[in-house]
C-alpha cells in the first residue's frame, strides 16, 4: 500500500518526529489532498507546546494547506454547476484542516503529504488565468476564514445583506486591529469589500500596523492606518473618526492589546446613531480572551471560533471559502496576503518553522514546501 512522510507529533511538548504513515481513503464528502505546501500559523506552534485541542497522542496538527485533489469520497461535487468541483488528479485547492473537529486523528492533520478534507473546508483556485502558487495559496484559509467568521459573529451582514438605510448612509468605520498579522491582512481586505458594498453601514476601513508597514496594509484597503506604537494611538483614531463624521462600533482584533481595542470603541458608546442611541459596541478577537480581562461596559468581547456542530461548520465553511474566497479570488478582489517566506523543505521542516514563528514575524506568511 500507498505511504507518504508525516510530521508526528509524539507527546505534549515535544518535537514533530518524521514517520511514514499508509495513505488514507477519503469517506463521503472527503477529499484526499497531495499535499504540496502547508503555511504556519501561531495555533500551531501553541498545540505542539501546550497540547491544546489534543485529546490523544501522537497525532497530527496543522491548519494551512495547498495542494491536488487525488482522490474523492461520495456526496463530494464533482459535475457542472455554479459551487465549487472537485476534480481527482485536476483541481488545485487550498483546504483549511479538520484535525480540530476529527478529535485530532491523525489522517486530518496538515502537516504530511496526503491528508483528508471536508471538500466544503476546501476552494479551488481560479483557473481563468489568475496565478497563484502552492505557497501563495497555503497562506489562504485560516487568514480569510478567521475574519469572515469574526464578521459573522459580530452581527455583520454578508456582502448583499445589510440593510443601510438611505437617510441615516454609511456612518461607520471597521477597525481592524493588528493589521499587517496574517490574518490582519484578510481582514483589511475583507473589510474593504464590506466598505465597497451598498447595503453595509461602513465608510471606512481603519487599522493599526507598525510604522514600517502602513504603507502595505493601506494598499490592501485601509483608508487610514495608525502606529499602534504611538502612546497616542487611541485618540488619534478616535479623533480620526470624529473628524470623519464617523462612529466606531466594531473591531477586529486580529493580535494586539484588547484593552486599546475597548478604549477606542467605549468612547462610542451612548453616541446617537441616526437618532437612535448606540448601546453595544462588539470586538472579535482572533487570540484567545484573558480570562483576566477587564470587562467594559456596553462593550462585548467574542472569541472568535467556528462552530462545533458539525452540520452549521460545514455550511458556514462552504460560504467563507467555497463562495465568499472562491468569487473574489476568481475576481482578483482578494490576492494572497502577506507575502510567503519558506522557511525548509519536507515534513522535516515543521519544527525549525515553528521555532521561527515562536521567536515572532511582520507583514509575512511563513510556509514548508512538502513536494513540487
Amino acid at each position: 500500500m500507498a505511504t507518504h512522510l508525516a510530521a508526528v507529533l509524539p507527546t505534549k511538548g515535544q518535537p514533530f518526529e518524521v514517520q511514514a504513515r499508509l495513505a488514507p481513503k477519503p469517506g463521503p464528502g472527503e477529499l484526499l489532498i497531495a499535499v504540496k505546501s502547508v503555511a504556519l500559523n501561531p495555533a500551531d506552534h501553541i498545540m505542539r507546546s501546550t497540547g491544546l485541542f489534543i485529546p490523544t497522542y501522537p497525532t497530527i496538527t496543522g491548519f494551512d494547506i495547498a495542494g491536488l485533489v487525488l482522490e474523492v469520497g461520495d456526496d463530494v461535487p464533482t459535475d457542472h454547476g455554479p459551487g465549487p468541483r472537485f476534480l481527482p488528479g485536476i483541481t488545485r485547492i487550498a483546504a483549511y484542516a479538520a484535525s480540530v473537529w476529527r478529535s485530532c486523528d491523525p489522517d486530518y492533520g496538515a502537516f504530511q503529504e496526503r491528508c483528508l478534507v471536508p471538500w466544503q473546508h476546501a476552494v479551488p483556485l481560479p483557473d481563468n488565468g489568475v496565478s497563484i502558487s502552492w505557497n501563495q495559496a497555503a497562506t489562504l484559509p485560516a487568514a480569510v476564514q478567521t475574519p469572515l467568521c469574526a464578521w459573522d459573529a459580530m452581527g455583520i451582514p454578508r456582502m448583499g445583506e445589510g440593510a443601510a438605510s438611505r437617510d441615516i448612509g454609511k456612518r461607520e468605520a471597521l477597525l481592524i486591529w493588528g493589521a499587517s498579522s496574517s490574518v490582519g491582512t484578510m481582514g483589511v481586505q475583507t473589510a474593504r469589500l464590506l466598505r465597497d458594498d451598498p447595503t453595509s453601514a461602513f465608510a471606512a476601513v481603519y487599522a493599526t500596523a507598525g510604522a514600517a508597514n502602513k504603507s502595505y496594509v493601506g494598499s490592501l484597503g485601509a483608508d487610514r492606518v495608525f502606529d499602534y506604537k504611538d502612546p497616542q494611538v487611541v485618540n488619534a483614531i478616535v479623533s480620526a473618526a470624529r473628524s470623519d463624521g464617523l462612529v466606531i462600533r466594531h473591531c477586529f482584533l486580529a493580535t494586539g492589546q484588547l484593552a486599546l481595542c475597548q478604549a477606542v470603541l467605549k468612547t462610542f458608546v451612548g453616541d446617537q446613531e441616526g437618532g437612535a442611541q448606540m448601546e453595544t459596541a462588539k470586538i472579535g478577537s482572533a487570540p484567545p480572551v484573558p480570562a483576566d480581562a477587564e470587562v467594559v461596559s456596553g462593550v462585548e468581547t467574542i472569541m472568535v471560533m467556528p462552530p462545533m456542530v458539525e452540520e452549521e461548520r460545514l455550511r458556514q465553511f462552504q460560504y467563507w471559502l467555497g463562495t465568499h474566497l472562491r468569487d473574489n479570488l476568481a475576481k482578483g478582489t482578494i490576492r494572497p496576503s502577506p507575502e510567503p517566506k519558506v522557511v525548509g523543505k519536507g515534513v522535516e521542516a515543521i519544527n525549525d518553522g515553528l521555532d521561527l514563528l515562536l521567536h515572532g514575524v511582520s507583514c509575512t506568511k511563513l510556509v514548508v514546501e512538502l513536494a513540487e
